[in-house]
């Protein structure tokens, strides 16, 4: 079942200053229609509150919400989908857990692995980075620039949705849309920014 994939991610992410619900709340006000809610902090019980009032704003302004990694929570909660950071998931069994009508992202580091997660069939789109540092999320992969991302270009048995992450500032997008990536996915360049709503804004502009 092919699934609607948005070419701009927005992901949340654990502020001092700010909650998860209040940056959703810009987000979709600003016009964002994908959000990725990305938790890493609170037990079971408190993400499950959390996740269900973002969802309440999600449908109120039509944006798909897909939540990072945490799939079996996915019956008690008002999500359109999962995104399993883990290189090395097994996603077939994900796939039969969520069932057919979820939407389930992945993560790739490099060309093998963006090909084994089109290969397992159950996957529709592919976070594919880190593009640059990042703070966001600690990783020790290495950096894929503007490069990394132009080999794709070699690969075009690659057909999965393939979604830009990691460090991306508004000024690298038109490079990045030009290698031929589906898509892009921001975090602290919208969060950390002076205007989050602007931030949004400037990235759809950009991107469609």
């Amino acid at each position: 079942m092919k699934k609607y994939i948005s070419k701009f991610h927005y992901l949340t992410q654990d502020l001092p200053n700010r909650s998860h619900l209040e940056q959703v709340t810009i987000a979709c006000e600003a016009g964002a229609n994908w959000i990725q809610y990305r938790c890493l902090t609170k037990p079971d019980d408190e993400l499950i509150d959390e996740i269900n009032d973002i969802a309440a704003v999600c449908d109120d302004w039509g944006a798909t919400l897909i939540i990072t990694n945490h799939y079996h929570l996915l019956d008690r909660v008002d999500a359109q989908g999962v995104h399993i950071e883990d290189f090395d998931a097994d996603f077939e069994a994900i796939r039969t857990r969520i069932g057919d009508d979820q939407t389930l992202g992945a993560s790739a580091t490099n060309i093998a692995k963006l090909q084994w997660v089109q290969n397992t069939g159950v996957v529709d789109y592919c976070g594919y980075g880190p593009f640059a540092h990042t703070d966001t999320k600690p990783n020790n992969k290495p950096l894929l620039g503007f490069e990394g991302y132009r080999e794709l270009q070699q690969h075009p048995e690659i057909e999965i949705p393939v979604i830009a992450v990691g460090g991306i500032r508004l000024s690298d997008v038109d490079h990045l849309l030009e290698t031929g990536v589906y898509g892009i996915a921001g975090s602290a360049a919208v969060n950390l920014a002076i205007d989050p709503a602007g931030a949004v804004k400037a990235f759809y502009q950009k991107i469609y």
